[in-house]
């Protein structure tokens, strides 16, 4: 009982009523995240350099995309992914070459 009573005063010697009430109602008494509006500080933490897209593939390309994904980690491309490839292939084209009737 003794050792329980000194580290009950030791805590209250290292830890300030004020703060612990603080951190508290901070973070463990407050609504949800998503109840709340974001701050203007947190929109601008979002990535600027990318943007996350919805695109249409038929499903035979779809198909092929994953065929060839999943080819080149064979290889030993451990970080292929469709959007990497996308990328890749978006590199390579030559729009003088792309047939008119796209």
């Amino acid at each position: 009982m003794k050792h329980e009573e000194d580290f009950s005063g030791a805590a209250r010697a290292l830890l300030d009523p004020d703060e612990v009430e603080g951190v508290l109602s901070g973070a463990f008494y407050t609504p949800a995240q998503a109840a709340r509006p974001r701050a203007k500080a947190q929109q601008a933490e979002r990535p600027l350099h990318y943007k996350v897209i919805c695109i249409s593939l038929y499903t035979d390309d779809l198909e092929r995309l994953d065929a060839m994904v999943d080819k080149l980690k064979e290889r030993g491309l451990t970080k292929a992914n469709r959007s990497a490839l996308i990328r890749h292939a978006l590199a390579q084209v030559d729009l003088e070459k792309v047939p008119k009737g796209l």
